[in-house]
């Protein structure tokens, strides 16, 4: 009995720290579960009008590709423009480092920054820290482009595979309750395509507010920062706050007021966002009270970072279901 408890324990540690090592890799099949599940409305109604499944699928991914393709083209012609513009700019700035009746001179004498720089540099190992702070960043890099393409790849995997998915899960229920449970799984995925729906709506209304802030207030690239703005809303919790830093930051080539005042802009839009927009947009999609949709995104974005906020307001309407259809009843009857 003792041999048998201790290999139980070793065994339960042993997939403890299974599960802790591949986390991050079971987060990523998660996110892609979940894309290929928010788009399978989309795959359906091609399908449900004679399209085979893969071409379906296909039909998907090019639009996919077209909407990213057409966002890269709005924003690299203005991004490789600045950059070339800041790289000729340098040594105009290095000139009034030395100047010292410049603006950049003057705040040189005072504060020494090219002096703290080098310290800096310098208590980071010099040229090896240098280094290493390269290498972190193409690591950076590397992972978030590997971590892409694995999601990619699953979501297409499960977008072609999902019925086949669905009866093999189906299998495990009891045939006088599998018909009942298909009902419901039904459900939950129809709610999750709302959700990712409404998702949609609210990030649209993000883009079009920055697009009109910033040719109200003469920001340039109004169109590339209202898709840039839209797409980053799509991230909870992080998403609209990176893009208002991102949106007053470029806003700074015009004034320093007008940066200050697109800042206060996405304050304001960002409580309307949360408080406001997002939890009516939810309850007319999913049904979901708006109380239910913040308290949710905050445990998931707890929980798992982004992706789990992502996938806390469908987790909650999975619950809500499954709670109306099996707990209350029987708690009804008793």
């Amino acid at each position: 009995m003792g041999f048998a408890l201790g290999l139980g324990a070793s065994l339960a540690w042993l997939a403890v720290q299974t599960v802790l090592r591949v986390g991050s890799m079971l987060t990523l099949l998660l996110l892609a579960v979940f894309v290929a599940i928010s788009l399978e409305p989309i795959v359906v109604w091609f399908t449900r009008r004679g399209l085979r499944r893969g071409w379906a699928v296909a039909i998907v991914l090019t639009g996919f590709i077209v909407v990213l393709g057409g966002f890269l083209a709005l924003v690299i012609p203005p991004v490789a423009k600045e950059i070339s513009a800041l790289v000729d700019a340098v040594p105009g700035w290095l000139q009034q480092v030395h100047d010292h009746d410049s603006a950049i001179g003057r705040l040189e004498d005072r504060y020494h920054l090219v002096e703290k720089a080098q310290q800096q540099i310098g208590s980071g190992g010099g040229a090896s820290g240098l280094a290493g702070g390269v290498l972190g960043a193409g690591q950076l890099v590397l992972s978030t482009l590997t971590s892409t393409a694995i999601v990619i790849t699953v979501t297409l995997y499960c977008m072609a595979a999902l019925p086949a998915i669905k009866e093999f899960g189906f299998r495990f229920v009891a045939a006088s309750h599998r018909e009942r449970v298909e009902g419901l799984a039904e459900e939950i995925m129809n709610r999750i395509g709302k959700f990712m729906l409404g998702n949609l709506v609210t990030s649209g209304i993000a883009g079009v507010a920055t697009f009109g802030w910033c040719a109200a207030t003469g920001v340039p690239y109004a169109a590339a920062l209202g898709i840039f703005t839209a797409l980053m809303d799509m991230i909870p919790i992080i998403g609209s706050t990176l893009a208002g830093i991102a949106v007053s930051l470029v806003a700074l080539s015009v004034s320093l007021p007008v940066a200050i005042a697109t800042a206060v802009f996405y304050i304001v839009f960002r409580v309307a966002e949360d408080y406001l927009i997002v939890p009516r947009a939810m309850k007319f999609a999913v049904d979901v009270h708006p109380l239910v949709t913040v308290v949710a995104v905050l445990v998931g974005g707890a929980l798992l970072g982004i992706i789990g906020a992502l996938v806390a307001i469908p987790a909650a309407v999975a619950v809500g279901l499954v709670l109306d259809e099996y707990v209350f009843p029987k708690k009804e009857r008793t």
